[in-house]
């Protein structure tokens, strides 16, 4: 890595010394579930639904059966709902017919699963099987163009820059470490600048500055 990218995750690092994904799972199923459910919503609301939630629907199997009304008004508090049921059930129901109930491993073969983009795949590879992937969410979005390790007006674009700019075994660390300085101290909307040892390398920062 470069000067910038080390200090920087030097400093993320010394900030968060444990990151890790703050979705309540046990297993791959329920991070799945949950990572789809964290779309344009809070890890706070989506564990508080998933409480109940997986209490119904323990398994893959289970939730491949589920009434897609009932399981519409379940999931209602994290918005979206209709979709995100919808993806779902037929993602759970592929990993039935398709997988023997296991979500699979193969990054190709979760992209295949309904309602399963690049980011929730790279979370579901690094949080769910420990592989090496940056899944790029709002938060790693805006971290890493305001801090310069990435320009890209594309999650796809800043996801190969972060690639390129970070050691590979970083990588699913770095994810998280981003996710959680932006959700505690680099928000979108005032930020806490006063309290962020990186200003020097953040062009939000020098933009207020100027």
């Amino acid at each position: 890595m470069d000067e910038r990218a080390t200090k920087i995750y030097s400093y993320l690092k010394e900030k968060f010394p444990e990151p890790m994904c703050e979705l309540n799972f046990k297993d791959r199923y329920q991070l799945l579930v949950s990572v789809i459910l964290s779309a344009q919503c809070t890890d706070k609301r989506v564990n508080i639904v998933t409480k109940d939630l997986f209490k119904k629907y323990p398994t893959a199997e289970t939730m491949a059966k589920a009434n897609l009304e009932e399981l519409e008004q379940e999931i209602k508090p994290c918005g979206f709902y209709h979709n995100k049921a919808k993806n779902i059930l037929s993602a759970c129901q592929k990993i039935v017919s398709d997988f023997d109930g296991e979500v699979p491993e193969d990054y190709d073969k979760l992209l295949s699963l309904p309602g399963v983009g690049r980011k929730t795949a790279n979370v579901i590879t690094s949080a769910g099987f420990g592989g090496d992937a940056i899944a790029v969410d709002t938060h790693v979005f805006r971290v890493s163009r305001r801090l310069g390790l990435a320009s890209g007006n594309t999650p796809e674009k800043v996801e190969q820059e972060l690639m390129k700019a970070l050691d590979k075994n970083v990588w699913s660390e770095s994810h998280f470490l981003m996710v959680l300085f932006g959700r505690y101290i680099c928000k979108a909307q005032r930020p806490l600048c006063e309290e962020c040892g990186l200003k020097e390398y953040c062009k939000y920062y020098k933009g207020i500055k100027e």
